[in-house]
């Protein structure tokens, strides 16, 4: 008779299944049943075979696609980016590349001091979810997040931090989100569909922040402390100054993307509208938030398209600049994240050659 096989630890079966990463630290966090079952679903699909096949081919076939509409579109028209000032072209790059410091040290903000990963790792994170949007649906970004930032030597925050400080890292998103929205509603030019969705981008921010200003005391509290959830919570919580610094941050993250998307817009052709720049952002960051979707990046970039086009420019100039001001946040990911490898690679031959 064959040995009962023993049981699989659950560090070993979340190494073996990138999926779980997004899996195991949502029972405690309780998120609501349809997303549970379709996070269950997605972890299934991955661990078999057959599923990482279809979703390999799914994604391939999705990525072809794209890539065929856009050299079919191209082929007739100029690529934008060889008509822009090449100054800012540079500056709205540099620009990018700030914001995704900014971002990591604002994320770095929502752990607890003995838990923080480093500023690289969180940035390298943040890059590695730049291009894994590229190829896979949505929340699979925050799934490579956490893997890059989990497998940087030095970590000492678990999957179950990282994920909840990704939770809060979104809520401080829309917090930050919503004084732009605003901004571009009361505007004059723009129409009731677009004001009706940036008021509801403000009304996310406005809920989001009584929820992370109420967490810490309700972590605390004797009451919380009688449930699992609030166990599990409270040392993971971190307190209301280290959440305002990470809220100004995040916020400084927003607004120097807006004035790069600002210089990018105007030495694209579309003009120099700080509006428009606030409405493409908001749209992008309203299609990130969706739960799921067909590719991450594709979907913002089909709302800022969309965002443009509700604003008054055309289909074909909007769709144009979209894709570019997204291949430029991509190559900033990108960038960021070939950084950090580098670094670490060097760090490590150094460190070898000094012990030899």
């Amino acid at each position: 008779m064959n040995a009962a096989r023993p049981p699989v630890p659950p560090g070993a079966r979340l190494q073996r299944d990138p999926l779980a990463v997004i899996a195991v630290p949502l029972a405690p966090i309780a998120l609501e049943g349809r997303y549970r079952l379709l996070v269950g679903a997605l972890w299934r699909l991955g661990r078999s075979k057959r599923g990482q096949w279809v979703l390999a081919a799914g994604s391939g076939a999705f990525v072809l696609a794209l890539a065929l509409l856009a050299a079919r579109h191209f082929a007739t028209t100029s690529w934008p980016l060889a008509r822009g000032n090449p100054g800012l072209l540079v500056a709205g790059g540099l620009l990018l590349l700030l914001a995704q410091a900014l971002k990591a040290y604002g994320w770095g903000r929502l752990f607890t001091p003995d838990k923080r990963p480093k500023v690289l790792a969180l940035a390298a994170g943040n890059g590695g979810a730049a291009l894994i949007g590229v190829v896979l649906p949505g929340r699979f970004d925050d799934a490579m997040r956490v893997a890059v930032v989990r497998r940087y030597p030095g970590c000492p925050a678990g999957v179950g931090a990282l994920c909840l400080s990704l939770v809060m890292l979104g809520l401080i998103d829309s917090i930050a989100l919503a004084p732009l929205a605003v901004a571009a509603a009361v505007f004059p030019g723009a129409g009731a569909g677009v004001r009706a969705g940036l008021a509801l981008v403000a009304v996310a921010g406005v809920a989001a922040a009584a929820l992370i200003l109420a967490l810490p005391r309700i972590a605390a509290s004797r009451r919380a402390l009688r449930f699992r959830l609030g166990r599990w919570l409270s040392p993971r919580t971190t307190s209301r100054r280290r959440l305002s610094e990470a809220w100004a941050l995040v916020s400084a993250c927003w607004l120097v993307r807006a004035i790069a998307v600002f210089l990018l817009l105007g030495t694209l052709g579309v003009g120099f509208s700080f509006p428009r720049a606030l409405l493409f952002l908001c749209a992008g960051a309203a299609a990130a938030a969706l739960p799921i979707g067909p590719a991450g990046a594709a979907t913002q970039v089909g709302a800022g398209g969309a965002a443009l086009i509700a604003s008054g420019v055309g289909a074909s100039q909007a769709l144009a600049v979209a894709i570019s001001i997204g291949a430029l946040g991509i190559l900033s990911g990108g960038a960021i994240l070939l950084f950090a490898v580098a670094w670490r690679t060097g760090l490590s031959r150094v460190r070898t050659r000094a012990a030899a």
